[in-house]
Parts: structure tokens; C-alpha cells; sequence
């Protein structure tokens, strides 16, 4: 490899927390946005987009957080082109120094018509917000959403607009995921060679990934001469996605023979940000997902595992460590100690303190007494999922379910609320029906179930379930999640997690809170 000193940086942006957050039923709780974007500062990331102010009092306050708590990234607000919305975003970063405002405008003919703007109308517009924003804010980047379907004059012109107002960044937006390499390519390309003013600013690409192609959409405008990647952590995004950081990250250092260049991302605290994300968002990554997957470094084949043995370099192209996997998955059991767990958990990605490994190990004990062995993904699943719920409105206490032939079944279930213990019993389609049904007799609600997904940890009859449960109450989404070797209970559980969710957001939405909300589906 060539030294990164004789290699262009590309910049890694993530907009997890903005652009990933949009996803159906991902949405984040202030704290878990807190949390990873402390974890993208602490990888490398360059720009974090932490939100988009204006939406709400909630997405302002997180901004404005992330915002004082960040060391080392630079913490971007978007705005669209109004004032408005730019004085907000302004008010939310303008608390750190190392800040950005992000204004975008649809530019092609399909969205100029949304705003109902002729061609100029939509030139002055852009050319007013961008130096208002530049008024505020010394570093500015600028976005034509749906740039790639733009007509090529009229892209170039306003991009002009753009820059001549002062924007340093020009973000190149493939907003519905429309392009090709070639094509991400050779725009870039063009607009560096055309653009008046272009060799003075960073050009920047942002890709979706409805044809799957943001990937190499994004690697294609580096080549081009991007040298700012939009991303998420695990491809989180509207529709079909976004580009996944994991993989363009990994593609520049796997083939830096080809693409010569270099990110400051440190990749071995992928996984676990992968795992967080996964966690927060109610997004479980799929078993093949690229770097991230869990099969990602899997080999079961016997051609392949005597190819392994034999030389690693036969089969994996990167290094488990290098993202934060342990080299090998030894498994763990009921007469495993303190030592060994820490030690696994650290191999894991993991650092936990006495305290915390306490409470870790009595869990870890709790399972490995109802499996024969727990594996890593178990204890992935035990630090993700976390069974404390001493300071949530509802607790389960104990159930009890019967099931028939004929697909009936009858549930008891037990909860404590708010320190009153409720019992309640009803008959269902099913076990998991049933107990709904009874919880929903303890505590009644409007919620609507609009996600209800089973995941098996491990494998084996002993495995652990993950399940996850979306629910939607009056416009609010909440997803709870729980892990145990009993399917039903992990579903009760991760029911109940999802309504004390509902419940906190209520709380903070009611009389006295600011519950403003604007829609802001397919920005960018």
C-alpha cells in the first residue's frame, strides 16, 4: 500500500442520526442519539449529520447536544432552503466551532414543480439562503436534491449560484438511487472540469441504494474526484437505503491498489457501532450483509474450511480484527467465570466496568443454566438487549401460557404497574395472540402492532429469540426489543418494551411539551 501522505483523504459524512433515522419505525430516543454519536466521534467520522433542527424540539435538542459533547467531528444541522429553517439550524450547531450547515433544494424538473418555482425564481432562492447560511456559519454545504435527474446546464448553473454564495461544500445527491458507476463517475468528473469556482470547494456524493448500486455509485464519484462520501452504519435509510460506511470504508483499504486513497476511520470499532445501530433502530442486519453480517466472515463449507486451515488469505479478503471480530468464536458455559466472560467480551468489542460486569454475569449465568453453550452472538444479544427495567412503568412479573390443538391458546400474565401487580387473562390465536391480548387488558392503549419480527440468536432448540415489536400510537413509533430462550416471553417482553417507549414519548408530547413535527421524508 502506497502511504496514506501520497493519498487524497476522502471525508467520511454520516447521516445515521439524520438521513438513517428517516427509515419507517427507526426513529431514536434522545439518549440513544447521544450515544452513537459519541461512537461515530470516537471512530473517526468526520462530519456527523446529527439531525434536522427544525423537525422538532426533539431533533433541535439532540443537535444542539451532540453539538457541545462532540471532541473530534464536525456536527452538521440541515436546513432546507429557507431562512427559517437555517436561522433554526444555526441555533442548534452554532454552540461548537466545528460546525456546518447543510441547505438543500430539489433541482430536477420533477422536483423544482413541488414548490410550484420557475428556473430563475429557484436560482435567487438558492443564491439567497446559501449566503444567509454563509452569514452564519463559515463552513456551508449545499445540496440539488435529485441532482443525478437534473438537467446538465441547469446543474451546473446553479451549482455555480451555490458556490459563488459561498457554500464549501457541494454535495452531488442520487436521490432516488437513478444512477450507474459510469455514470457517478463522469458527472463528477464534469462538474470539477466545468463548474466555475469547482477546483475551490469539496465535492461530495450522497447515494441510495434502490438498484443496489450506492456502494459503487459512491466509490465511482471518488474515482471522479469526490472526495466526501455521505453514509449510514449499516446502510440505514429511506426505501432501499443509503450507502453503507462499513463498505466503502472497507473497499478503500481492501483495494487501495486501485483506489488510492485513504479515510480516518478507525475500522475495528465498526462491529460494535453495526450492533448499536442495529440495536436502537429495531434493524437487525441481515445474515450476508457486506462486513457487517454475520455470515459476513462465516465458512461452513468443507472445501472452504480446509482452505481456511490451511491459509485464511484463501478465502477472506480482510481480516476479521480489522473491524472489530475476534479471530475466533469460542463458546461459553455455565461453569465459565468473571475472567473468561470479560475477556470474551472484550475480544467482542466490548469494555465493561466491575459493576457493570456484575450485573452482565448474573444474566450470563441466567442463560448459560438454560443453554448448553452460549456463543458470541448470545452475549452480543445479552449486552444490546438489556433486561433491567427497574425504572420503566411496566415490568413483567411472571406468565403463564397454555396452548390446544386446535390453535387456541390461554395466557396469564403478570405485570407490575407502576408498582401495583396487575393479572390479567385472555384467549388468543396463538400464544404470542393471547398474551397481547392480556397485556393489552392490564394496560389499554390505542397502539397499533405494525411490526412483530423473530429472530433466533443462535441455533439449536436452546437458542435464543430476539424479537422485535413496532408499535404506532397517534403518529408516535416506538420499537422494543428482548432476547430469551423462550419466544413467548421475549415477545411479552419486547411488547412491553415498546409501550413504555410509547409511554415516555407521550409524556414529553403532551400539554406543555412542544410536539411540533413537520414531515421530512426523502430530503436528500
Amino acid at each position: 500500500m502506497t502511504n496514506v501522505t501520497d493519498q487524497d483523504r476522502v471525508l467520511i459524512f454520516d447521516t445515521t442520526l439524520r438521513d438513517g433515522e428517516q427509515s419507517p419505525g427507526a426513529t431514536m430516543t434522545h439518549e440513544e442519539k447521544l450515544e452513537i454519536a459519541e461512537l461515530l466521534d470516537e471512530m473517526g467520522v468526520d462530519i456527523i449529520e446529527a439531525g434536522f433542527p427544525i423537525a422538532s424540539e426533539g431533533d433541535f435538542k439532540a443537535v444542539a447536544e451532540i453539538a457541545q459533547r462532540s471532541k473530534n467531528s464536525r456536527i452538521c444541522g440541515l436546513a432546507r432552503a429557507n431562512i427559517t429553517d437555517i436561522d433554526r439550524c444555526w441555533e442548534a450547531i452554532r454552540h461548537t466551532d466545528n460546525n456546518r450547515i447543510h441547505t438543500f433544494i430539489g433541482t430536477s424538473p420533477l422536483h423544482r414543480a413541488i414548490p410550484n418555482l420557475t428556473k430563475d425564481e429557484m436560482a435567487d432562492k438558492i443564491h439567497a439562503t446559501v449566503s444567509h447560511a454563509r452569514n452564519l456559519c463559515e463552513n456551508v454545504q449545499w445540496s440539488p436534491m435529485d441532482a443525478t435527474r437534473t438537467e446538465w446546464d441547469y446543474l451546473c448553473r446553479v451549482i455555480e449560484i451555490a458556490i459563488k454564495a459561498g457554500a464549501t461544500t457541494i454535495n452531488i445527491p442520487d436521490t432516488v438511487g437513478y444512477t450507474a458507476p459510469m455514470e457517478s463517475a463522469d458527472l463528477i468528473k464534469r462538474l470539477i472540469e466545468t463548474v466555475p469556482g469547482a477546483d475551490e470547494v469539496v465535492f461530495a456524493t450522497h447515494c441510495h441504494n434502490d438498484l443496489g448500486m450506492a456502494t459503487a455509485n459512491s466509490l465511482a464519484a471518488v474515482v471522479g474526484g469526490a472526495r466526501q462520501i455521505e453514509c449510514t452504519i449499516n446502510g440505514l435509510g429511506e426505501r432501499a437505503g443509503n450507502t453503507a460506511l462499513e463498505e466503502v470504508v472497507m473497499a478503500i483499504r481492501t483495494r487501495n491498489d486501485i483506489m488510492p486513497f485513504h479515510t480516518g476511520i478507525d475500522t475495528t470499532k465498526i462491529m460494535h457501532l453495526s450492533r448499536r445501530v442495529a440495536t436502537v433502530s429495531g434493524f437487525n442486519v441481515q445474515f450476508n450483509k457486506a462486513i457487517v453480517g454475520k455470515n459476513a466472515f462465516a465458512h461452513e463449507s468443507g472445501i472452504h474450511q480446509d482452505g481456511m486451515l490451511k491459509n485464511r488469505d484463501n478465502f477472506e479478503i480482510m481480516r476479521p480484527e480489522d473491524v472489530g471480530l475476534s479471530g475466533t468464536s469460542l463458546p461459553l458455559g455455565k461453569h465459565s467465570g468473571r475472567a473468561a466472560l470479560r475477556d470474551k467480551l472484550n475480544t467482542l468489542g466490548y469494555e465493561v466496568g466491575d459493576n457493570q460486569l456484575k450485573d452482565i454475569f448474573v444474566r450470563f449465568k441466567d442463560l448459560a443454566d438454560r443453554k448448553k453453550e452460549v456463543f458470541d452472538d448470545d452475549l452480543v444479544a445479552l449486552m444490546t438487549l438489556d433486561d433491567d427495567e427497574a425504572n420503566d412503568h411496566l415490568q413483567l412479573v411472571s406468565m403463564k401460557v397454555t396452548c390446544g390443538t386446535g390453535g387456541q391458546a390461554e395466557s396469564t400474565v403478570e405485570i407490575e404497574v407502576d408498582g401495583k401487580d396487575v393479572i390479567a387473562t385472555e384467549h388468543g390465536d396463538g400464544p404470542v395472540d393471547a398474551t397481547f391480548k392480556a397485556i393489552r387488558e392490564i394496560y389499554p392503549n390505542k397502539a397499533h402492532l405494525q411490526l412483530y419480527q423473530v429472530h433466533a440468536v443462535t441455533e439449536g432448540t436452546d437458542a435464543q429469540a430476539t424479537v422485535s415489536v413496532r408499535l404506532e400510537e397517534d403518529g408516535m413509533i416506538a420499537t422494543g426489543q428482548s432476547a430469551n430462550t423462550d419466544t413467548v416471553v421475549a415477545s411479552a417482553k419486547a411488547y412491553i418494551h415498546a409501550l413504555n417507549r410509547l409511554i415516555v414519548r407521550r409524556e414529553k408530547t403532551g400539554p406543555g411539551a412542544d410536539a411540533r413535527e413537520i414531515s421530512y421524508k426523502d430530503l436528500t
